[in-house]
């Protein structure tokens, strides 16, 4: 990781970005290096700099003009794979919910968060981990299960598979959960790979939902 953490951030509503801008920057080691009103406009300037100049986290409104926040995620995941995605939306809509997961987001928060998740959510992603508003986490819980699992859904992870995923949706880092499990953080990045690989899926908020909806992590618990 650079020395400090640098936001593209994607939003229309001037207003809004005002607020980020004084919310993130110089805090935490978070610096807003670009802003921009649509998403056109984001994946063309994405294009045209040179790599010290690429983000590392972009933050991505839905409601935009022209070309919206969901059909430019895949754009923004080709033109710039190693930057970490958060979708920062008013939108608690399931389907977008499991859309942008679906492709490729690495959090989603709602813009009726507090200042500090945001802050915490962009460092989460940049650690490997997941940012997930506390509202969309207990929908994925709620809504997403239990349903009953087929036995090949669920055996097709291991038991230590299904324990890092379950230590993976309560919250908690690759760093931590090596310290938690003592084991190796090399060990439980190879572990969350296969997870990603068994689920075909690209990230933990996309392995946590399908596991919630397939029945491989119950929702009671």
């Amino acid at each position: 990781m650079k020395n400090g953490i640098t936001v593209m951030l994607v939003e229309d509503n001037l207003a809004y970005r005002k607020s980020i801008t004084y919310a993130l920057n110089g805090r935490d080691g978070i610096t807003l290096t670009h802003q921009f009103g649509t998403a056109e406009i984001a994946i063309q300037s994405l294009l045209e700099m040179v790599p010290a100049e690429i983000p590392d986290v972009i933050l991505l409104d839905l409601n935009l003009p022209g070309m919206s926040g969901l059909d430019a995620l895949p754009d923004f995941r080709q033109s710039t794979p190693q930057t970490q995605v958060i979708i920062l939306t008013q939108s608690n809509r399931e389907a977008d919910i499991m859309k942008a997961i679906s492709l490729g987001a690495s959090g989603y928060l709602l813009k009726s968060s507090a200042v500090n998740p945001l802050r915490e959510g962009i460092q989460s992603v940049m650690r490997g981990g997941a940012s997930l508003d506390e509202h969309v986490a207990k929908w994925l819980l709620e809504k997403l299960g239990p349903s009953r699992p087929k036995d090949s859904e669920h055996q097709i992870l291991t038991e230590r598979e299904i324990e890092m995923l379950t230590l993976l949706a309560t919250g908690l880092i690759k760093k931590e959960i090596a310290e938690r499990l003592s084991i190796s953080k090399h060990t439980v990045n190879n572990h969350i790979r296969h997870i990603y690989e068994k689920l075909q899926v690209p990230n933990a908020p996309a392995a946590i939902a399908k596991a919630y909806k397939s029945g491989i992590l119950p929702a009671d618990k």
